[in-house]
């Protein structure tokens, strides 16, 4: 094998991969899905509680399903978020792309 059959094969492994634009709004569904879920669960939860309940809750013990709720829906959000930054970012470097490619016209 030939050094330059290497960096080929080399170049070609480590080509960025883009993803299929429905992936994209699958993984934004089941995201967003996951937060409500998220956000009903802690509300049902409220709901729920009596004032026997509200006092038990001095009991870490009983932490355990606002918590995962909270977690989920805060890991959930923040990709949501990190999703959207990362297409702005996309959409402002095609956009100077474009403007430098007519500028060169």
């Amino acid at each position: 094998m030939e050094m330059t059959d290497v960096e080929q094969m080399l170049a070609d492994a480590l080509r960025p991969i883009e993803l299929p634009e429905r992936l994209s709004g699958r993984v934004e569904d089941t995201l967003s899905a996951v937060t409500q879920a998220a956000a009903e669960e802690l509300s049902d939860w409220a709901g729920e509680l009596s004032d026997s309940e509200l006092r038990a809750l001095r009991d870490p013990r009983n932490w355990v399903r606002p918590v995962v709720a909270i977690g989920a829906g805060g890991v959930a959000t923040g990709a949501l978020v990190l999703l959207e930054v990362r297409r702005r970012g996309r959409q402002r470097a095609s956009g100077r792309i474009r403007a430098l490619a007519s500028r060169l016209r």
